[in-house]
């Protein structure tokens, strides 16, 4: 199972949140279509844009509590201060990612940055 985290500020379009699922996929010659899910922080949960991006994809957004975040916050690959003082968790977009994809769930590589978005690859066992 692949799943796309994102983490990103307030009001990015669904088409910047897409951009960067498909160049995180990119980075690591991996496709869309094998793509399980996106995942965020509950915070970002009324995110427009991220909801649209999950819409336009055809792949459902998981939202992902504080709790679930920080658990896996010391998996993380990146050290934000801003998503420390945010979030409180290093990466946003990894933290989901990861929590997303469950126990034992890897990272492809550390989030990538695209304007406003961060996007993280994790892996996880199948459903």
């Amino acid at each position: 199972m692949i799943v796309a985290g994102i983490g990103s500020r307030k009001g990015v379009s669904a088409a910047e949140v897409v951009v960067a699922v498909d160049l995180a996929l990119a980075d690591h010659a991996l496709h869309r279509s094998g793509l399980a899910m996106l995942a965020t922080a509950s915070l970002k949960g009324n995110e427009p844009g991220i909801i649209a991006a999950s819409g336009m994809m055809n792949l459902p957004l998981i939202l992902i509590d504080q709790k679930a975040l920080e658990d896996v916050s010391a998996a993380t690959l990146t050290k934000s201060a801003a998503s420390m003082a945010t979030a409180n968790t290093p990466s946003v977009s990894e933290a989901a990612a990861l929590a997303a994809a469950g126990q034992g769930a890897r990272l492809a590589g550390p989030r990538i940055i695209v304007g406003s978005v961060t996007c993280a690859i994790a892996f996880g066992a199948e459903p």
